[in-house]
């Protein structure tokens, strides 16, 4: 029976951390919307440019949210490797997302603004959020270490995630 309940509990914390990751991806997602049509409507930049100026805007805003809310309980003593690790898969994600496009605009000739946002950010970066659900949550954001068995926990202070 402890079994079961340790893995409703894993669920549910996975269920939790998922919602929070979608939650900073929703203002991601509105900031590289935004940012790929003023770069491609307003600028008049090529769509891939658009793309990168677009997911780089919203990379800088996901890692905020990410460090500071979703993941905001993991360990927090390597934040250089954290930060490089961060960037590394948001990159791979950022491929995932302007190849897609790039494979729909120019190799598939769906060049509308329509086609572009829909290939951009609808399936790429649906695809691409899956894999940076799974790399940060699996290489980036860490779980803190447990404490030393006999070691006295810290006192709770109010913004600790059980308060």
């Amino acid at each position: 029976m402890s079994d079961r309940r340790t893995l409703r509990d894993r669920l549910r914390g996975i269920a939790q951390e998922a919602a929070k990751f979608g939650t900073v991806g929703a203002f991601g997602f509105l900031v590289n919307v935004v940012v790929f049509n003023l770069c491609g409507q307003a600028a008049g930049l090529a769509p891939i440019r658009s793309g990168v100026i677009a997911t780089s805007a919203a990379i800088c805003a996901n890692y905020l949210g990410n460090r500071y809310w979703t993941y905001r309980h993991r360990d927090k003593t390597g934040r250089s490797r954290e930060a490089g690790l961060f960037l590394l898969f948001s990159c791979v994600g950022m491929v995932i997302e302007n190849g897609v496009l790039a494979l729909s605009h120019y190799g598939l000739g769906f060049t509308s603004p329509l086609a572009d946002n829909l290939a951009k950010n609808v399936i790429g970066l649906g695809i691409g959020s899956l894999f940076r659900f799974w790399s940060y949550r699996t290489w980036v954001f860490r779980t803190a270490p447990a404490p030393a068995p006999g070691a006295t926990p810290e006192p709770a202070t109010a913004g600790s995630p059980g308060n």
